[in-house]
């Protein structure tokens, strides 16, 4: 039994007064988008949700393609039914046979917006219900905590019935949010920032800090890989690659202490600030999680973020690990991120990173390094921006590449 519509449901951007039919549009757009293989689908736009007849297309297909669409709550396979008590309580009992699991209790709920058929809601409540029963030896009605819900609408010219519930991706439509640039390591936790940011409407680049001979060219096609995989998400993704061996190195040549983390990190936002200022976009994005390593406690937090002056976002911030891993998990960012090629932070780390880093001392040391500012300004001249579009990936041109 394959069903012949979906019922798509939109979430928290319901809420945005006056913003509503503008996020609307924008999540439209893209189901339209991930749909665009199914050329025979019927869009039935209603407050707060969406109808898609699916004209004969493969419903396994359709749902795997919503799943990557941001500002959709949820979705549920429907099937129609003629507008005939008998064949909606067939229909009701051939969906409750054929649900991926057979559970224990269940309730039916009818809504019924055409007045003018025979029997209300509550009557066909107790039709479909019981019918449902006398066919299914061992289920049992539960109105108040049901493992399953029927759910049926009579609506003006159809019958629509269905019973599960898919959880979508949630959060904004996509670009409804501004425009940051994303952090991206090739570790667990920053590809899984980047999706979080996109999932609040958030437009995402991401720039990657490569240092080449002492990171491989494996290293920098693993994030390329999670770009890819990011991309997903949305139309394209921009990568921007720096050259940051010479910024490493000469940092590293003047000062082998327990700052050297901090110095680094504060070198990689520098950069990263120009390269933003230079694309437009409003914020930084960023991996760290609260107390996780050296240069993510509170202390370094603050001595590293005072180095730019744009909003620097961590939505990873509270989260323990097991949960962002859960999240890479689910959007498929986990199994390229254990990839064994180690980036450009695991360089050069001393014995014992400073955990409370003094903010004058960092910026004596900084301020005797005359090189660092030359070397900063040429690593972001240097800079490579690819553009990942479709699962394609392009250089972008009029820049300077290593």
């Amino acid at each position: 039994m394959k069903p012949d519509c979906l019922i798509l449901r939109f979430g928290e951007l319901t809420l945005k007064g006056r913003n509503r039919k503008r996020f609307e549009r924008s999540v439209i757009t893209q189901i339209r988008k991930v749909l665009g293989a199914f050329p025979d689908l019927r869009y039935i736009p209603e407050y707060g949700r969406v109808y898609v007849e699916l004209g004969g297309a493969a419903y396994e297909e359709a749902s795997t393609a919503l799943q990557r669409v941001f500002g959709l709550a949820s979705f549920s396979p429907a099937y129609h039914a003629p507008m005939e008590s008998e064949a909606i309580k067939e229909a009701a009992l051939r969906i409750m046979q054929n649900l991926p699991k057979a559970p224990k209790t269940f309730k039916v709920n009818v809504r019924r917006v055409n007045k003018s058929f025979p029997l209300d809601s509550q009557q066909m409540n107790y039709l479909v219900g019981g019918y449902i029963l006398e066919a299914i030896p061992g289920l049992q009605v539960d109105v108040r905590d049901p493992e399953v819900e029927l759910r049926v609408e009579i609506r003006e010219d159809q019958v629509l019935l269905y019973a599960e519930v898919i959880e979508g991706a949630g959060g904004f439509p996509a670009d409804t949010s501004g425009k940051a640039l994303l952090m991206l390591s090739g570790g667990i936790d920053s590809p899984v920032a980047g999706w979080l940011g996109m999932r609040k409407g958030l437009t995402i680049e991401a720039i990657h800090f490569h240092s080449y001979p002492y990171t491989s060219e494996r290293a920098k096609d693993k994030v390329i890989e999670l770009a890819h995989q990011l991309a997903g998400y949305t139309d394209s993704i921009r990568l921007h690659l720096v050259p940051f061996t010479e910024v490493q190195t000469s940092i590293h040549r003047e000062y082998k202490d327990n700052l050297l983390v901090t110095l680094i990190r504060r070198a990689m936002y520098r950069i990263a600030e120009q390269v933003a200022d230079r694309e437009g976009l409003s914020a930084l994005v960023t991996g760290e999680s609260l107390g996780q390593v050296a240069s993510q406690t509170l202390p370094s937090l603050n001595v590293i973020g005072r180095v730019v002056t744009l909003p620097i976002l961590q939505p990873l911030m509270m989260m323990d690990k097991q949960e962002i891993i859960r999240i890479a998990e689910t959007i498929g960012t986990f199994p390229i991120s254990i990839l064994p090629y180690e980036d450009c932070c695991s360089l050069f780390l001393p014995p014992s990173p400073s955990t409370n880093p003094n903010l004058q001392l960092v910026e004596r040391i900084e301020n005797s390094m005359d090189f660092l500012p030359e070397l900063i300004q040429k690593a972001v001249e240097q800079t490579e921006t690819i553009e990942i579009v479709h699962g394609q990936m392009k250089k972008v041109p009029d820049q300077h590449f290593f």
